[in-house]
């Protein structure tokens, strides 16, 4: 019998839980190459032209993971036009003859309804069996998201950034090795006890900036031309809400989440707008009563839960004076222009700073 070699997209550092995931489901995981130009060309070549760049990047991933032995291909996805995604990258990959089999999790209920997917698709696996891999992808996940999340806030203001990402490098490494949840958890605490050791030298108060928007195009940091490192590089505190673990926590308690999104974003949304809209007007409004000093909102080009949040997001910055900067991303976006905007925007939220000292 041939090994199921599974591979899923590439979604920044989250391979590492990935990696847990896909062992329930095959003999062996195979991970796309790191993302590069050619994996968008790729996956735009064989894309019909309007579909949004996540779709391009993941078509990418799977092309070259299959280039790599992958006969199995998992895509996660719901909450938007992502949970039609499935029947098409799989038209796509036969026409291409791919030979693959081609699993979709709609994941619109978080934790529980991945666990009965599995469970359906796989009964020989036992409920505890599934739960205890699952949940050691998620104690991954979280530990990623606590790592990267101090990351943001002060790579900025590391003396020597090369030592912060060699040491960000050999956390991803162990984690990956690590094989329960109580390793995971020593990885966790002797790298966080490793990155506080790092000379940070932050001013009493740093630009703050909020990073929010489509959940693809804010995790994936090649999508978005590595954004949170162009933002260190200029001293800025970063703020990116979104995480793979809070969405997990949010869409398996979805309606209480989405409540609480509508109650923040008073009085800009009455209605849930779809995916992660809501989060991103509900995280605007926090962000201006916290009195930070920005927003970057990034979205592919086309996304519509996104761009239903925009005219909120508008309303928000008019009434409270608030800088709001936006990008929509497709397979024709020039790097130089993102990083020209980002340079002015960062020269203007400078100027409003001396300004108001």
């Amino acid at each position: 019998m041939t090994p199921r070699r599974v591979c899923f997209p590439l979604l920044g550092s989250y391979y590492v839980a990935e990696k847990v995931v896909g062992s329930l489901v095959g003999d062996e995981v195979i991970l796309p190459p790191p993302i590069t130009k050619r994996t968008l060309e790729i996956g735009a070549k064989h894309s019909p032209e309007a579909v949004c760049v996540p779709f391009k990047y993941m078509l990418g991933n799977f092309i070259e993971a299959v280039e790599l032995g992958a006969n199995v291909l998992v895509q996660m996805g719901g909450g938007c036009r992502l949970g039609c995604y499935g029947e098409v990258h799989r038209a796509i990959l036969r026409r291409l003859g791919y030979d693959c089999e081609y699993i979709q999790v709609i994941n619109d209920h978080g934790i529980l309804s991945l666990i009965r997917f599995i469970k359906a698709r796989y009964p020989q696996l036992s409920y505890l069996h599934i739960c205890t891999v699952l949940y050691l992808a998620y104690e991954k996940a979280r530990a990623i998201d606590i790592i990267e999340d101090y990351l943001r806030k002060n790579v900025g203001f590391v003396t020597r950034t090369d030592a912060l990402e060699r040491l960000h490098q050999r956390f991803l490494a162990d984690l990956d090795r690590a094989a329960t949840t109580k390793e995971v958890h020593q990885v966790k605490q002797d790298y966080e006890a490793d990155f506080y050791r790092l000379d940070v030298q932050k001013p009493d108060k740093p630009l703050r900036v909020g990073f929010v928007g489509e959940f693809y195009v804010v995790m994936e940091p090649f999508s978005n031309f590595f954004i949170e490192k162009q933002l260190a590089r200029y001293g800025v505190e970063l703020h990116r809400p979104l995480t793979i673990a809070g969405t997990v926590q949010h869409y398996t308690f979805y309606n209480r989440h989405i409540r609480h999104l509508l109650r923040q974003a008073s009085p800009y949304l009455t209605h849930a707008i779809g995916a992660h809209g809501t989060e991103s007007v509900a995280q605007a409004v926090h962000f201006v009563q916290q009195g930070f000093d920005g927003l970057i909102h990034v979205k592919p080009f086309g996304c519509m839960p996104e761009i239903n949040a925009m005219p909120a997001l508008h309303r928000v910055s008019e009434d409270y004076h608030f800088p709001i900067l936006y990008f929509s991303f497709d397979s024709l976006t020039s790097e130089t222009g993102i990083k020209t905007r980002l340079e002015a925007f960062y020269d203007m939220l400078m100027m409003r700073k001396v300004h108001h000292v």
